[in-house]
């Protein structure tokens, strides 16, 4: 166990081309990169070309005396001033081009993002998305996006925003934290269609998480239907998790939270505050850990969790990886095992809000197991993610965590199931992390949890 306390834009070197341009006839010519700058150049005066360009910047210059037209030139042909109007011009030009030149690289170089291993872009595909919390790809290059207030939404693969929403939506119930959650692709989508969705379903009691599904048919699920219902249902607008995960034989695993009343994560009769694993039609495998005890929710994997909101497959050994909310201090990563208490509440690294004290009987207790890693204080996780492909060599096997509190992106270097280091980036870049997935294009995708959210993607800086 460890732990940590402590508070598609292309660059002109890209470019294999160099085109010669010649400034003002036979008087200078120069390699220029992109040739678009000198068309800008000639149609605009050198005082509102340094004006515009120096305004984002901050820059200031020197008053610059104005280009003068031929046939001004022509009338002041005897004045020191415009003696040589051709060659003022062509170098007024030039100046202005190369710091055209100089500002664009100025902000390529500082659009980079340094990590300790790894340098890289952060590239905005998507804006105006409300509340987004969660993230899949289509096999066409194509995002599905959940949006907290109920709706699905569809992102092209250039990052445009399709206005129309997608129909078929089972009935969903934004309260509080709740509403549309987590989204994923059975394994054989592209043969059958299925679209999971988690999310805040109404009914006798109060409000609880659910799980449906729907073919994907255009912009609308069919057949939809829910495969499982949190039960009891509560009023609690808090902790509802929730992620969804296929593990490699087909079985969904579902997140849930304690919806914000702790004992129910103790209690076996009670889906709350659990890992639930599925067949993909919603019935309870035959080997799950608690199928034949009369006193317990048979769909029940692992207990004992208080919000799980961060779920994952190793991409080597397939185990399920999860985090946790903590109260103030003790966010935790674990890797559940059918059967397992993990202690809530009765176990904590965190303290009651405001005040500090206790929970329940301290850190450790015989017959409940201990996390993996943990936060002191906490961070508020949401998101998870391996990476696996291969745009990024240096963070191969390193495990991303979003940060909805401290707002960044944690990075865990793994070694034998056991965080070695941690690294901290993109602080108060991007906002609220919600989601972290590795795309099957090998780079990495993040959701910012805003009334104006953003769909962001990193990509390499070589």
């Amino acid at each position: 166990m460890s732990s940590f306390a402590s508070n598609s834009f292309e660059h002109p070197s890209q470019r294999g081309d160099h085109d010669r341009q010649s400034i003002n006839g036979p008087v200078i010519s120069v390699y220029l990169h992109p040739p678009t700058l000198l068309e800008a150049a000639e149609k605009i005066s050198a005082a509102a070309t340094l004006s515009a360009i120096a305004q984002p910047f901050g820059w200031s210059f020197p008053r610059m005396a104005p280009v003068v037209s031929d046939r001004e030139a022509e009338q002041n042909r005897g004045s020191k001033a415009h003696r040589y109007p051709d060659v003022k011009i062509a170098f007024s030009r030039l100046f202005v081009i190369l710091l055209l030149h100089t500002a664009i690289g100025l902000a390529w170089a500082a659009d980079i993002q340094n990590s300790e291993v790894q340098a890289f872009r952060v590239q905005t595909l998507t804006e105006g998305l409300e509340h987004p919390w969660s993230v899949a790809f289509l096999p066409d290059g194509r995002f599905l996006v959940t949006e907290r207030p109920g709706r699905l939404r569809i992102v092209e693969a250039d990052g445009t925003l399709i206005e129309q929403t997608v129909d078929g939506l089972p009935p969903i119930q934004p309260h509080g934290q709740g509403g549309l959650l987590d989204v994923a692709l059975h394994p054989q989508f592209a043969n059958n269609g299925w679209v999971y969705l988690s999310f805040a379903e109404a009914g006798p009691g109060g409000v609880g998480t659910a799980v449906a599904r729907g073919r994907l048919d255009g912009m609308t699920l069919r057949d939809t239907a829910v495969l499982f219902r949190l039960q009891p249902k509560s009023s609690a607008g808090v902790h509802f998790g929730s992620r969804l995960v296929f593990d490699r034989a087909g079985h969904l695993f579902v997140t849930l939270g304690d919806r914000g009343e702790r004992m129910r994560a103790q209690d076996l009769g009670d889906h709350a505050g659990s890992v639930i694993r599925l067949n993909d039609d919603g019935s309870v495998p035959a080997d799950n850990p608690f199928v034949d005890r009369a006193d317990t929710r048979p769909e029940i994997y692992s207990f004992g969790h208080r919000n799980i909101q961060g779920a994952t497959l190793h991409p080597k050994s397939g185990q399920l990886w999860t985090h946790e909310h903590g109260p103030q201090g003790g966010d935790e990563i674990n890797l559940p095992q059918p059967g397992v208490n993990y202690g809530w509440p009765v176990i904590t690294y965190g303290v009651n809000y405001g005040i500090g004290t206790q929970i329940g009987e301290g850190t450790h207790k015989p017959g409940m197991a201990q996390p993996l890693y943990y936060w002191v204080p906490s961070i508020a996780p949401s998101g998870m993610a391996f990476y696996s492909g291969d745009r990024f060599p240096a963070w191969q096997g390193d495990l991303f965590v979003g940060s909805l509190k401290f707002r960044l992106l944690v990075r865990l270097v793994i070694e034998n199931d056991r965080v070695v280091h941690e690294e901290r980036l993109l602080e108060d870049e991007l906002g609220r992390i919600r989601d972290v997935r590795t795309g099957p294009d090998g780079l990495i995708y993040l959701l910012t949890d805003e009334d104006d959210g953003r769909l962001v993607r990193l990509t390499p800086a070589g």
